[in-house]
């Protein structure tokens, strides 16, 4: 069996390694769905720690990836399920063109 954890490495290095290969124009077409998915966990990681909701801030294609970074990074800190985020970055990343 696979450990989650290393499932979640290996998803999020493959949603990164695709966005970066995505042309601008078949990009920004995903960023709503690339940023929800980012704002689904930051809302998440605010729930567990007890923490009001707050909106990511949108700054760009270039920088979605360091968010999703950043959210993998807090999920992982705040104790949520590995599993579910394991889940949630592969499907993310069957969403991507």
């Amino acid at each position: 069996m696979t450990d989650p954890d290393e499932i979640v490495g290996t998803e999020l290095e493959r949603v990164v390694r695709r966005w970066q290969q995505l042309p601008l124009d078949r990009a920004l077409p995903a960023v709503p769905g690339v940023a929800a998915v980012v704002q689904g966990l930051a809302d998440a990681v605010s729930v567990a720690r007890g923490m009001p909701l707050d909106r990511v801030p949108d700054l760009g294609p270039a920088v979605l990836m360091d968010q999703l970074a950043v959210m993998v990074y807090d999920w992982r800190q705040a104790g949520l399920p590995t599993t579910e985020l394991a889940d949630r970055l592969t499907a993310l990343r069957r969403t991507l063109p």
